[in-house]
C-alpha cells in the first residue's frame, strides 16, 4: 500500500492553524510540532485536533443558541393557560378528561412534593437548573445504547421543556432546553419552579397537574393525599400511559413501591413511615372520578374564554356557571328517555340572568362533538308561534277575541292543523293552545309578518328569518340556543337576554373575582312587547294544562310551547319552571323525518324528565354563580290575565274580531328606504302598497331620530351585532334596508 504524503498533511494543518489564529484562537504551529517533535509529536497530534473541533463544535452551538428567544421572549410567547372551574368553584370535568386543577404549594403535600423530588430530580435544592452529575450518568448511557434513552433533565428542564420546547430528542435542544432552565433558576424560586411543574406535568387520563391526576384516579383532592396516593402519583409522571393505575396497578405499584424505597434512602421519610405507606400501597384500589361531563358546553365557552382573556398573560382560572349537578340530570334526561331510538337531542338551560347552566349538545359526545344546541339551525315549528301571539297582545287583542280558524291558500301555500280539522271561529288563546295552524298563519297576516319577525328581533333572535307566510309556523331555521334566549325574555323581562358560560376569574389567592355583565333594560318595542308578559304567561301556562304540553305537567308550575315541523323533521319544547328557562330539540342530523315525534311526546318528556331528576340546590351544596340575579323566574310572573282553568270552557264567540292595524316600525340607514324599494321594484321584486307606506314613514322618522341625537348606543350595540353608531341603524335578514335602532 502506498504510505501517504505527510507534506500534504502538513499544508493542512498550517492552513488550518492560521484561519483559527484569524479567528482569535491561541494554537501553535502544528505542522513545525508535527514535523520536529518525532514520535512524541505524532502522539500529541490527535487530542491536539479533538481540543480543536470540540471548541469550534462548540462555538457554534453557542451562536446558534443564543440566535433562540430567552427565557423573557419564549414566555411573552406563550398562550394564556386557562383552568375552568364550574359554577361551585370545583375542576370542570369534561368529556376528554378533567382541565388542569391549579393547586398552590401549600396545598400540595409535603410528602408529594417529596416523592416526586426523590424519583425525578433528588439534588433539586442543590444544582442551578442544570445537574451536571446527571447530564454525565445520561451521557454514559446514551453512548453505550447508541441512542439517546436518557435525558438526565432536572425538574427546571423538565419545566421548560414542557411549556416552551418541543419533544424532539436533539442534543442541540438540550443545550436549548439549559440555557433556559439557567435563566428560571435565576428568575424564580426553588418552590416557584417545583410549584410550577407539579401543576402543568401531564398526568394521563387527560388530567394535568397533581390535582387533576388525584382527582381522576383517587377521586380526591391533591391535599387530602396520602403518602402511598403520593408515591404512586410520582411513579405516574415518568410513563403515564405505562403505568397507568386503571390498566397496570401492578407496574403502577412496583413503581410506587421505588418511590417510597428512594424516599426512605434519601431521608425524606422514616422507615415507619414507608412501611405504613407499603402496606397501604399493597391494597390500594384506585377509585375513578366522577364520569366526564359537559364537554359541548367547555368547547362553547372557552370561545368566550378567549376573548375575555386575551389581554391576561400567565395562569388563568375562569369560573364558569355549569352546574355539575343541572349538567349531569340533563344529560341523563337525554339518554333516557331517547333510549335506543336513533335520534339526536339537545338540551340548553338557563338562569334567569343568562348564565347557561347546563347544555346537551348531542346524545353522545364522544361520538358527535357537534354541538346541536348553538350550531344547528334548525326549523322551530310552533314554538315560534310565541312571538305572533305576543304581537297580537301588544297590538291591544285580548286572548278571549276570536280569530278564524278556517281554510286558507296563499299562493298555493295551505297550513293544515294537526288533526286535519278547522273550527271556524275561536279564541285566541285557544287556537295557541290547541297549536292551530291556519288560525295562527291568518292572524300574523293580519298583524304583518314583517311585525312578527320584527317581535323576534326584538326578543333577540338574529337569525335570517324569511318573512313569508310559513314564518308563522317556525318555517325559518334558528338555533335552540336563539329561541331559548327569547323565551328567556318574556320569562324575566329583560331583552335582549344573551346566554354566557364564564362568571368570573379565580386568583391564585382563592379569591374568586365576579364578572359585572349588568342585566339588560328593555327599550323601545321590546318594551312595549314585555308589558304583555303576564298575559303570555298564562297562556303559556295553559298549553301545558290543558293543551300539547301536558308531557311536562309533571313539572310543579312548568309553563313552556310544543314545536313540530313538517314531516316531524324537528320536535321542540321550549318553557321555564323555577329560576330555569329551558329549550329541548329533537331530529336527525340528515334532517329526515321522524316517525310521528312531535314536540309534546319526546322533547317535552326531557323537559319532564330534567327537573324531576335536577338536584335540590339546598341539598347538594352547589352554588350558583355569584353574579347571578338575585330574584327567580317564578316570583318575577305577573299574575296572568288568561287564567288557564277556564281556557278551555270559552264560549265560541258571536264575530270575529279583526286586529288593530299593523304599526309601521322606525326606520332609516344608509340610504333612502324609498330608494331601496325602488330598487327591489326595478329587479322584479314584488312591492305593496304596505311597503311603500312602512319606507316613507321609516324615512321621515328616522330623519327626526338622527337629527335630534337621540340613540342609545349602548343598548343598541347589545341588541345588534350589525348596529352602526353613525347613524343609529342596523341591518335587518332579508335583504331589506338598514332601519334605525329605537331601543
Amino acid at each position: 500500500m502506498k504510505k501517504p504524503d505527510p507534506s500534504q498533511f502538513r499544508n493542512f494543518m498550517s492552513r488550518f492553524a492560521s484561519a483559527a489564529r484569524r479567528g482569535g484562537l491561541k494554537v501553535k504551529s502544528l505542522s513545525r510540532r508535527a514535523e520536529t517533535g518525532g514520535r512524541h509529536g505524532r502522539g500529541r497530534l490527535p487530542l491536539v485536533l479533538g481540543a480543536t473541533l470540540g471548541i469550534v463544535v462548540l462555538g457554534g452551538a453557542g451562536i446558534w443558541i443564543a440566535t433562540k428567544p430567552d427565557l423573557a421572549a419564549a414566555q411573552a410567547a406563550m398562550p394564556t393557560e386557562l383552568d375552568f372551574e364550574d359554577a361551585g368553584g370545583n375542576p370542570l370535568y369534561l368529556a376528554h378528561g378533567v382541565t388542569s386543577e391549579y393547586v398552590t404549594r401549600e396545598r400540595i403535600p409535603v410528602h408529594l412534593q417529596e416523592a416526586v423530588i426523590a424519583l425525578e430530580d433528588q439534588r433539586f435544592r442543590d444544582h442551578g437548573g442544570v445537574d451536571l452529575r446527571g447530564i454525565l450518568r445520561a451521557g454514559m448511557r446514551n453512548m453505550v445504547s447508541d441512542g439517546i434513552v436518557e435525558g438526565g433533565s432536572t425538574i427546571t428542564q423538565q419545566l421548560v421543556k414542557i411549556s416552551y420546547l418541543t419533544p424532539e430528542k436533539s442534543y442541540m435542544r438540550k443545550l436549548r432546553e439549559a440555557r433556559l432552565a439557567a435563566q428560571m433558576e435565576d428568575a424564580y424560586t426553588k418552590d416557584e419552579i417545583l410549584e410550577a411543574y407539579l401543576n402543568r406535568v401531564y398526568m394521563g387520563a387527560g388530567a394535568t397537574g397533581v390535582g387533576a391526576g388525584a382527582r381522576v384516579y383517587f377521586d380526591t383532592s391533591a391535599q387530602n393525599l396520602s403518602l402511598a396516593q403520593s408515591a404512586a402519583l410520582a411513579a405516574i409522571i415518568r410513563a403515564p400511559s405505562e403505568i397507568n393505575p386503571f390498566r397496570a396497578p401492578d407496574a403502577l405499584r412496583d413503581r410506587a413501591a421505588l418511590v417510597l424505597g428512594l424516599m426512605e434512602d434519601q431521608g425524606r421519610i422514616d422507615a415507619t413511615a414507608a412501611n405504613a405507606a407499603r402496606i397501604e400501597l399493597a391494597t390500594m384500589s384506585p377509585q375513578r372520578g366522577r364520569a366526564p361531563y359537559g364537554g359541548w358546553f367547555a368547547d362553547w365557552v372557552k370561545g368566550q374564554a378567549d376573548a375575555v382573556t386575551a389581554t391576561l398573560d400567565g395562569a388563568v382560572t375562569l369560573r364558569t356557571t355549569l352546574d355539575p349537578g343541572l349538567q349531569v340530570a340533563a344529560e341523563n334526561a337525554v339518554a333516557s328517555v331517547l333510549g335506543d331510538r336513533a335520534h339526536e337531542a339537545a338540551l340548553v338551560a338557563l338562569r334567569s340572568d343568562g348564565s347557561v347552566a347546563a347544555m346537551v349538545g348531542g346524545r353522545d359526545y364522544a361520538q358527535s362533538e357537534f354541538n346541536r344546541a348553538t350550531d344547528a339551525l334548525r326549523a322551530p315549528g310552533s314554538t315560534f308561534k310565541t312571538f305572533v301571539y305576543l304581537t297580537a297582545l301588544q297590538r291591544g287583542m285580548r286572548p278571549e277575541d276570536a280569530i278564524s280558524d278556517r281554510p286558507v291558500d296563499i299562493n298555493g301555500y295551505a297550513p293544515q292543523n294537526f288533526d286535519g280539522k278547522f273550527h271556524g271561529d275561536v279564541a285566541m288563546a285557544v287556537a295557541f293552545v290547541k297549536s292551530m295552524n291556519a288560525a295562527t298563519v291568518q292572524l300574523a297576516r293580519t298583524l304583518g309578518i314583517d311585525a312578527v319577525a320584527e317581535t323576534a328581533r326584538a326578543l333577540g333572535i338574529e337569525a335570517d328569518l324569511s318573512e313569508t307566510p310559513a314564518l308563522a309556523l317556525g318555517a325559518s331555521g334558528v338555533t335552540l340556543l336563539d329561541m331559548t334566549e327569547a323565551y328567556a325574555a318574556i320569562a324575566t323581562g329583560r331583552a335582549p337576554v344573551l346566554a354566557r358560560g364564564l362568571a368570573g376569574v379565580s386568583g391564585r389567592d382563592m379569591e374568586f373575582h365576579p364578572f359585572k355583565w349588568g342585566d339588560p333594560e328593555p327599550e323601545g318595542r321590546a318594551a312595549q312587547l314585555l308589558q304583555h308578559r303576564g298575559t303570555m304567561t298564562g297562556m303559556l301556562r295553559a298549553v301545558v294544562t290543558h293543551g300539547t304540553g301536558q308531557a311536562a305537567g309533571a313539572v310543579p308550575g312548568a309553563v313552556g310551547k310544543t314545536g313540530t315541523s313538517q314531516d316531524y323533521r324537528d320536535a321542540l319544547f321550549i318553557g321555564w319552571a323555577g329560576d330555569l328557562v329551558v329549550g329541548v330539540w329533537v331530529g336527525n342530523d340528515d334532517n329526515s323525518p321522524m316517525d310521528e315525534v312531535t314536540g309534546g311526546s319526546l322533547p317535552a318528556e326531557i323537559f319532564s324528565a330534567f327537573f324531576q331528576g335536577a338536584p335540590d340546590p339546598a341539598s347538594n351544596g352547589t352554588a350558583g354563580p355569584e353574579d347571578t340575579a338575585p330574584e327567580v323566574v317564578a316570583s318575577d310572573m305577573p299574575s296572568p290575565q288568561a287564567r288557564p282553568e277556564t281556557l278551555s270552557d270559552l264560549p265560541e264567540p258571536a264575530k270575529t274580531v279583526t286586529a288593530p292595524a299593523p304599526r309601521p316600525s322606525a326606520g332609516g340607514g344608509g340610504g333612502s328606504a324609498v330608494e331601496a324599494l325602488l330598487g327591489r321594484a326595478l329587479n322584479v321584486q314584488r312591492v305593496s302598497a304596505r311597503d311603500l307606506v312602512n319606507a316613507l314613514q321609516r324615512d321621515a322618522s328616522g330623519g327626526r331620530a338622527r337629527a335630534s341625537g337621540n340613540c342609545n348606543v349602548s343598548a343598541c350595540e347589545r341588541a345588534y351585532r350589525s348596529f352602526r353608531a353613525s347613524d343609529c341603524t342596523f341591518q335587518p335578514y332579508g335583504n331589506r334596508p338598514r332601519e334605525l335602532c329605537t331601543r
